[in-house]
Parts: C-alpha cells; structure tokens; sequence
C-alpha cells in the first residue's frame, strides 16, 4: 500500500515517470493468487520495463533449499503474462510519445542504419534519428527532437532545429 501511495505522489508531481522493477515468477510457495496480485499491481503501477525471469535456485542462498512444487510450465505462463503486460505497456507509453519533444542523450551510431544516431529520452526509450551531414560531433550531446513514430521498443525522430 505505501509503495503505490509513495507511486501516486510521484506521479503527481511527474506524470510522465518512468518505473521499472525486476520480477522473479514461480518463487517457492507462489501461489496463483499471489501471481494475480503481482498482475494487478503491474496494472495499477503500469511499469513500462522490466527484467523478469523464472525464478532458479541459487547455490548458498535460504531459497536454495526450499521446496519447488510449481510446475515448470505454470512458471512459464506466470512469465509470459508479467512479459507480456510490459510489452503492452512500451507500446502504449511509446505511441503516447508520437508527436511530443522529447530531450534526448546522443549515444552512438543507430544498430539498423550506420547512417543514424541513436540516443536515449530522459525515461530510458531509444530514438533513433537522422541528424544530418556532422553527426558524429554530436555524440554525448543532449538534443531535442520531435518523436516522429512509436515501434515496439523504439522511437524515430527528427532532430529540433533552432
């Protein structure tokens, strides 16, 4: 309860947030009404990135030795739900970008297009963008550039000329 209410409080005062968490499914002892919490939460704080994993014993550690009755495939359709909730939300949050500025730290060469740069917003999405002729002088530059088109796990952009 405190969590979501210290969320709420961030949220007014910076709409635009940006929360990521990691997830661990299928801990010994989950049970379904347990991973249904974690769904409702996941809904109600609407993390737009997540590391998630199955949960694996780790030699030396208390959870090591506890008793593992879950199935694996259970574990499995644990996982993908959690995945599956980040991944609609990126898509959301990401076409919600479309349209607006958004400042932009210049990172490096964009991975599909050697003739692009890539850089990442303040909330972590990567635009990728033509910056014209002399963009290699603007790496590790910040720049402002208008969000041009939403993809699953990225952004295209035209840089803010001034």
């Amino acid at each position: 309860m405190e969590y979501k209410s210290t969320v709420r409080k961030l949220r007014a005062i910076r709409p635009q947030l940006s929360l990521s968490s990691d997830f661990i499914v299928g801990f010994p002892g989950e049970t379904e009404e347990d991973h249904q919490k974690l769904i409702w939460l996941m809904h109600e704080v609407h993390f737009d990135n997540s590391f998630s994993f199955i949960f694996s014993p780790r030699p030396g550690t208390p959870a090591a030795n506890l008793p593992d009755e879950t199935p694996h495939s259970v574990k499995l359709r644990r996982l993908q739900e959690v995945q599956k909730i980040i991944d609609d939300n990126v898509r959301a949050i990401n076409r919600q970008r479309v349209g607006s500025v958004q400042r932009v730290m210049v990172e490096g060469w964009s991975r599909k297009n050697a003739a692009e740069l890539m850089g990442r917003t303040e909330c972590n999405r990567i635009v990728n963008f033509d910056a014209g002729p002399n963009s290699a002088r603007l790496m590790g530059q910040m720049l402002d550039v208008t969000i041009t088109e939403a993809y699953p796990h990225s952004l295209r952009g035209e840089v803010v000329v001034r």
